[in-house]
């Protein structure tokens, strides 16, 4: 095998074939990691903006310190990593749907591994996300009484290009109740999308959410030496 490229580990998941890559891309000129699932890539290290633009701009739109966060979707960490970053976070739960990932983390072959690891605030969850939510309780063991100040959520591509069929359910409007329903008043719901903002899945927000909005992040696309766009989904419950 190249020294520049690696597989680290390749597994057979109910979800399908994961892999996690290491190559050296010479256009950047550093090494990249990378996450497929099948023939999606999930994650990679060489874009990883909107990752942190999400994290970031959750927790800048809720107001005290001892936080408590979740966030779905654990990927190389990115977004994680800048929950953490913040000393008023108090408490973050990584909701991850691939034990794999997970473990990963723990065997230091994802670079963010230790720094998860070892921060006490920190706990990396093995479960589905979309059904932990719609649970009562399902989330109680990260936070007692299972309400967060921010759910930040990084899992599928967009609220219409779904990693799998049974993700649907959290996009419709009863689903995105039941998850305000897990928020703090005043608390947010962050979402990632590789995709352009949805008037619909806006919509769908502002029936559950007191504010609702939609930001575009830019960036700069080595590969293709132009810029690209993610969106950032950010809907704030109601106040007391």
């Amino acid at each position: 095998m190249s020294a520049r490229f690696q597989e680290l580990d390749w597994r057979v998941t109910p979800m399908g074939e994961i892999s996690l890559r290491r190559r050296l891309d010479p256009t950047v000129g550093k090494e990249i990691y990378e996450i497929k699932l099948d023939d999606d890539f999930l994650m990679s290290s060489l874009f990883t903006v909107a990752e942190v633009e999400v994290g970031r701009r959750a927790l800048a739109e809720v107001t005290g310190s001892g936080l408590d966060i979740v966030v779905g979707g654990l990927g190389l960490g990115y977004t994680a990593l800048t929950v953490l970053e913040s000393s008023r976070v108090g408490s973050l739960a990584v909701v991850e749907a691939l034990g794999e990932v997970i473990e990963w983390h723990e065997q230091g072959l994802i670079p963010a591994g230790a720094t998860l690891r070892s921060d006490p605030r920190c706990t990396l969850v093995h479960g589905d996300f979309f059904a932990m939510v719609q649970s009562p309780s399902a989330l109680d063991s990260a936070v007692p009484g299972g309400r967060f100040h921010a759910i930040v959520v990084d899992i599928d591509h967009s609220p219409q290009h779904l990693l799998h069929p049974s993700h649907a359910g959290f996009y419709e409007p009863e689903g995105l109740r039941t998850l305000s329903s897990r928020l703090h008043p005043g608390g947010v719901f962050a979402l990632w999308s590789n995709d352009p903002p949805d008037a619909s899945f806006v919509a769908a927000l502002s029936a559950s959410f007191a504010e609702v909005r939609a930001e575009v992040v830019t960036f700069h696309n080595p590969l293709q030496e132009r810029e690209a766009a993610n969106t950032v989904y950010l809907a704030k419950a109601e106040a007391e």
